[in-house]
């Protein structure tokens, strides 16, 4: 009887997590809005900048997005694998990969979502390496490869330690 009430207690309690999600929206919204914020300034001065300025401005967005993107997949992800099945109605639009991302296949995808964001932050470093020294270069560096050898080492884990 009180094993039975605290495994009910501690099941229900994934629902803790459906606030959190919906907070994660609002985090979508607030990336939305930075995201315009940036455009709104920059494109009055499109045909003032540089080339290495307007790279490194398409940088700022495709990195924006990425942190979106993956803050949708985590949203949806670990709502659907840790709160409740999203019940989307036949015929209405539904993302293709909904339903498909289990834990392991979610981390992978944050871990590789990690080191695509470091990979821009990393050229946009590169883009202005005159204005950098060494030791912080170094660092930045050093950083990234940690990203890209940790996600390495969690897919190989993954897929030959396997996963319950």
């Amino acid at each position: 009887m009180v094993e039975q009430t605290i495994e009910r207690l501690l099941y229900a309690s994934r629902w803790l997590l459906a606030p959190i999600y919906l907070g994660m929206s609002l985090a979508l919204v607030a990336l939305a809005i930075k995201f315009f914020q940036e455009l709104y300034h920059f494109i009055p001065l499109i045909l003032q900048v540089d080339e290495s300025q307007l790279i490194l401005k398409l940088l700022t967005f495709i990195d924006i997005t990425l942190v979106g993107s993956l803050t949708v997949i985590v949203m949806f992800s670990g709502y659907d694998n840790f709160v409740s099945r999203l019940d989307i109605e036949e015929g209405t639009e539904k993302l293709n990969w909904l339903g498909t991302h289990d834990y392991g296949s979610l981390k992978m995808k944050v871990a590789s979502s990690i080191v695509a964001i470091s990979s821009i932050h990393l050229l946009k470093v590169f883009m202005n390496i005159e204005q950098l020294a060494n030791d912080k270069l170094l660092w930045y560096v050093v950083i990234h490869i940690t990203f890209v050898i940790s996600a390495f080492l969690m897919g190989y884990l993954e897929k030959h330690v396997g996963h319950d």
